[in-house]
């Protein structure tokens, strides 16, 4: 069974965030996923299920390390653009089956673009939470920015967007992973993404953290810049249809670029993350 490492949200390898991807030829049990995902070590290994395979729609399983996850962004770029690499699919519109639901997939050479669940907010806040959010990072509220509050947003996973005033207080946050899956916990959510206000070239700097499901911290998240685009749609700093630009992973020295775009029809609105993804590595797996 073929099985590789991929680099997303990259355009070189060794960069960007890491996703295992299994080609799964033939009946998996959960409890092999989750040892090969442990294996690989790796924030989040796809599993595409070839048997499965059905015209346009492929369907995708994660696990993190410790447990499955509904969705993981980075995994799904990463694995279609293996998918067109293999000329398994062409350029155009595919869809996912994922446990988040059916989502949109449009390739173009080596850009993935994947819708995200719909945004929902979940939760804004209170102030002795924020405390003991900022205070998990060393932080206080006062590091935060004015009139934005922590909130936890979803676009398949929901994740407490964490607001700081500059890339300085974001690079220099300290992280007690305890406190933060505690709160994880509480909350009942998949981590932190913590962002700063961007320059010129990027919307905002981010990082996320999710000690909970064994990932201290990770260097491209999908569907966490997902929730931030929509948070920051709220405030009134996004425009629909706008390409934003989110840099993640200095702090990692694997930095990455995740992009998203916005639509409004209505009152509905759809989020969409974009980037690309390279091989870096290749394997069998023996069963």
């Amino acid at each position: 069974m073929k099985a590789f490492v991929m680099d997303a949200f990259s355009e070189k390898a060794f960069s960007g965030n890491q996703a295992g991807v299994v080609l799964v030829d033939r009946p998996l049990s959960d409890d092999l996923m989750q040892a090969i995902a442990a294996e690989f070590k790796h924030s989040e290994t796809a599993f595409i299920h070839l048997l499965d395979f059905i015209e346009d729609t492929v369907k995708i399983r994660y696990f993190t390390p410790t447990g499955e996850v509904e969705l993981c962004g980075h995994a799904t770029v990463a694995s279609f653009a293996l998918l067109r690499r293999m000329e398994l699919i062409g350029d155009g519109n595919v869809f996912a089956d994922t446990k988040a639901g059916r989502l949109n997939i449009t390739v173009n050479g080596d850009h993935v673009w994947m819708d995200m669940a719909e945004p929902r907010l979940v939760k804004t806040l209170e102030e002795a939470e924020a405390l003991e959010l900022y205070s998990a990072y060393g932080l206080h509220p006062e590091d935060g920015i004015e009139g934005f509050m922590p909130q936890i947003v979803s676009t398949g996973l929901s994740d407490i967007i964490m607001p700081v005033r500059d890339r300085k207080t974001l690079l220099g946050a300290v992280q007690n992973e305890a406190a933060v899956s505690a709160l994880s916990k509480k909350l009942d959510c998949v981590g932190v993404h913590m962002f700063a206000p961007g320059g010129e070239d990027c919307t905002a700097f981010c990082g996320n953290f999710a000690p909970l499901f064994g990932i201290p911290e990770e260097c491209a998240t999908g569907t966490a810049n997902g929730a931030l685009t929509y948070y920051l749609y709220l405030k009134g700093l996004i425009a629909p249809e706008r390409e934003n630009v989110f840099v993640q992973g200095e702090r990692m020295n694997r930095p990455s670029k995740v992009l998203s775009r916005l639509y409004k029809s209505g009152e509905s609105v759809k989020i969409r993350i974009g980037g690309s993804a390279v091989m870096s590595m290749e394997c069998d797996i023996r069963l």
